[in-house]
């Protein structure tokens, strides 16, 4: 899928979280939903870190270039050195290393530890990034007509405001992880969950996206999983814009009002 549909289907998969949160009677402050969905959303684009013509890749300059070319050397790498017989050689690592739950884990769990270790400064930066990739994903319209800079102090805005709101007491700072030191371990969710949407909806388009590895399927580790081909689509075709991202702001918009208990 492109961008727009992936962060969109990170926020309406971070609401639905809330809205089971609230069922199991563990809801979430509102904070926490607003802040996890534009964190959810912008984690959804981040495994195209692998690809030069990404969103993610534009997003910050210069510095993400460098490590889109980086994290794309890593990738070819890794689909190099540990592909079966039944995998097809191939000279890039698009759709590999990042696009496996292996690697939306290791992301989730590497923030989780920077925002419990490193205080105020890594949840702003943890922020940051994520509210730069919401507004570049949400808002593409607007975000592809705007400078960067525009982008970013919009960014570090949201992220500045929203800091001092979930560190208001009460406001979920310390949500579903309680013990002293365990304040906003919680961001760690909507990062791997953000990622593993992406994977889910690049798995339902022609090419597939191997979100298995490294479990072999057969002769290949690097199995591209996906739907039964005639369900599958081009990646930008009218399927994405005319049913699924209508469908993921209704499933949204339906899942927050339920997570805030209009509808609960």
């Amino acid at each position: 899928m492109m961008g727009p549909a992936h962060s969109l289907s990170g926020a309406a998969a971070w609401l639905g979280v809330g809205a089971v949160a609230d069922a199991l009677d563990r809801p979430m402050p509102w904070p926490v939903l607003v802040v996890g969905a534009l964190i959810c959303a912008g984690a959804a684009l981040a495994p195209d870190l692998d690809h030069k013509s990404a969103t993610i890749s534009r997003a910050f300059g210069p510095l993400s270039r460098w490590l889109c070319m980086v994290i794309e050397k890593l990738s070819c790498a890794v689909y190099k050195a540990t592909r079966m017989s039944g995998d097809p050689r191939r000279a890039g690592g698009h759709r590999t290393l990042t696009h496996t739950w292996l690697w939306a884990v290791a992301m989730g769990a590497g923030f989780a530890a920077f925002a419990m270790l490193g205080g105020r400064w890594a949840v702003l930066g943890i922020l940051f990034v994520h509210m730069v990739l919401a507004v570049e994903g949400l808002l593409w319209r607007a975000a592809r007509v705007s400078s960067d800079v525009l982008v970013w102090m919009l960014g570090a805005t949201s992220a500045w405001i929203l800091a001092d709101i979930l560190n208001k007491p009460g406001n979920g700072a310390d949500w579903l992880f309680t013990a002293p030191g365990q304040e906003y371990l919680w961001l760690g969710l909507p990062i791997v969950l953000g990622a593993l949407v992406h994977d889910l909806g690049d798995a339902i388009t022609v090419s597939g996206c191997p979100v298995l590895w490294p479990i072999p399927v057969g002769s290949r580790r690097w199995y591209p999983l996906g739907t039964p081909k005639p369900m599958r689509f081009k990646a930008g075709s009218w399927v994405e814009a005319q049913v699924l991202m209508p469908g993921f702001m209704l499933v949204g918009g339906l899942s927050g009002l339920w997570a805030v208990g209009f509808l609960g």
